[in-house]
């Protein structure tokens, strides 16, 4: 996959849309001295490089409960294994990110539980209880003084 060339104007654009997604086209516009237009069109050129894939809304986790965050590394039985386990991760709604590495482990997940007992019900229940896991190894995290996306 070749990198996209962006502008000094598609840089800024970006990075006062990751400082607030919901800002008007027409405030970035005077902002950067160019007509809402020109913002539209820019945002929807780098919507159709793959350089922008959506808007989300960001939620606190903590106020909706789930004060445990924890990464757990997952050995698997063999390479081959990762699809059918990958899918079965899916079906896990505390189960919000995951990834295929390289290392210790074939796969590091990233889990958001309301309780220490609900993280041991999930390890046991859902996770450890999919066939094609050998081994899991899992990390509580105790708070996330670092979080931001890559800037432009």
């Amino acid at each position: 996959m070749q990198n996209q060339q962006i502008d000094n104007l598609d840089k800024n654009i970006l990075n006062a849309l990751i400082e607030d997604a919901r800002t008007p086209y027409a405030e970035l516009g005077k902002r950067f001295n160019v007509s809402p237009a020109t913002i539209h069109v820019r945002i929807e050129k780098l919507k159709n490089a793959g350089i922008v894939k959506g808007t989300r809304l960001s939620i606190d986790s903590k106020q909706l409960g789930y004060d445990v965050c924890c990464f757990i590394g997952i050995n698997l039985s063999s390479a081959g294994d990762y699809p059918s386990v990958i899918k079965e991760l899916e079906e896990i709604e505390e189960v919000v990110e995951a990834y295929y590495t390289t290392g210790k482990y074939g796969i590091f997940i990233k889990i958001m539980c309301r309780s220490i007992d609900d993280l041991q019900w999930l390890l046991i229940e859902k996770i450890q209880s999919i066939d094609k896991i050998r081994a899991t190894e899992t990390l509580i995290s105790l708070q996330n003084p670092i979080n931001r996306t890559i800037k432009p």
